[in-house]
């Protein structure tokens, strides 16, 4: 890795989101935080003078025109994560985009050609890939551990208080909805497990004021093996993933977002004592932080980002099929 410069950082936007991401650009050993930009030049100033930040834009575009700025986070609606990802590129700037990329895979692809064409890189904001346990369970499971992965359960919910029309969550010209906010992670994780893609897919959903507030959905794949999930807005927090295999299934409480100390995921045997669980536990990681000097060292190096760009335009796809299922309350062909 070049290690005579830092990535020069700016963020386009002032969302709440900022407040869990800033600790961890603040702590960066190949980046920095030098700008943050609002359509308001106080608030900008405002969370700049807060946070420490040099450089406080007025307008987006006079952050994407800084020479001083090599890549730039975009925290903003849904809805808009394409145009901006897009202006960004054409003005020379890195991208990490927040999750989901754009509302749908067309736009998503359209985006990454852009991306490419200027030769910049793009990556979406999930964290949970480059965290250390991730690649610990990819090791684990590649050794064969449970045997040939079979069937995978997941799901990511959380209680949106009132669900109000008024909340970004659940505005539908921002693509709002639980399968775009929190969906979208059992989805990926799904893909991740089964190291495949989905073939069709089947969803039913409650909405509300347009948006999904829960939705539950089921998976199939080519060769037969199935998959399910569930999301929303109106249960308590949930965030796991469960892996089964024909010797063993593995449970990861907390896939998306670890907390505490330590990271860790369990496996119960059909081999051995009936109660047995071993747990696989690692030291704590800022998944945050780890997402951003990852991504920061393939902007330094020269080389693709990891993951890919593709992997965002393939979840899109099961996404684009389950959002169309539990519209018309039938099985959807994954898009390939």
């Amino acid at each position: 890795m070049t290690t005579s410069r830092k990535v020069r950082w700016g963020i386009l936007g002032v969302a709440k989101i900022n407040k869990r991401l800033l600790p961890a650009f603040q702590r960066m050993r190949n980046g920095e935080i030098v700008g943050i930009a609002s359509r308001s030049l106080e608030r900008a100033q405002e969370a700049a003078r807060k946070e420490g930040i040099a450089k406080a834009f007025g307008c987006y575009e006079d952050m994407l025109d800084d020479p001083d700025i090599d890549a730039v986070y975009i925290p903003l609606p849904n809805a808009i994560h394409g145009a901006w990802t897009k202006r960004a590129a054409q003005r020379g700037k890195h991208i990490l985009c927040e999750k989901p990329l754009c509302p749908t895979a067309a736009e998503a692809e359209a985006v990454a050609a852009v991306c490419a064409e200027h030769n910049v890189h793009l990556m979406d904001g999930f964290m949970w890939p480059h965290h250390p346990r991730t690649q610990l369970l990819r090791e684990f499971l590649r050794r064969g551990e449970i045997g040939p992965v079979r069937h995978v359960v997941g799901c990511f919910t959380f209680q949106l208080e009132g669900l109000d029309p008024e909340n970004i969550r659940l505005q539908p010209d921002l693509a709002g909805g639980s399968l775009l906010d929190v969906g979208c992670y059992p989805v990926y994780g799904i893909r991740w497990a089964m190291d495949a893609e989905p073939t069709r897919a089947w969803a039913t959903a409650r909405f509300v004021n347009g948006c999904d507030v829960e939705m539950t959905g089921v998976l199939w794949f080519a060769d037969g093996r199935t998959a399910s999930f569930d999301c929303g807005f109106t249960q308590p927090m949930r965030q796991w993933l469960e892996i089964i295999g024909p010797i063993g299934v593995v449970t990861v409480d907390e896939m998306w977002a670890p907390q505490g100390a330590e990271a860790s995921f369990r496996v119960s045997r059909t081999t051995g004592p009936p109660d047995a669980i071993e747990v696989h536990a690692l030291e704590g990681h800022d998944q945050i932080l780890a997402m951003l000097e990852n991504f920061s060292t393939r902007i330094l190096d020269g080389k693709p980002s990891s993951p890919p760009v593709s992997e965002a335009v393939k979840t899109l796809r099961v996404l684009d099929a389950l959002a169309q299922s539990a519209r018309e309350g039938k099985a959807i062909d994954v898009v390939s």
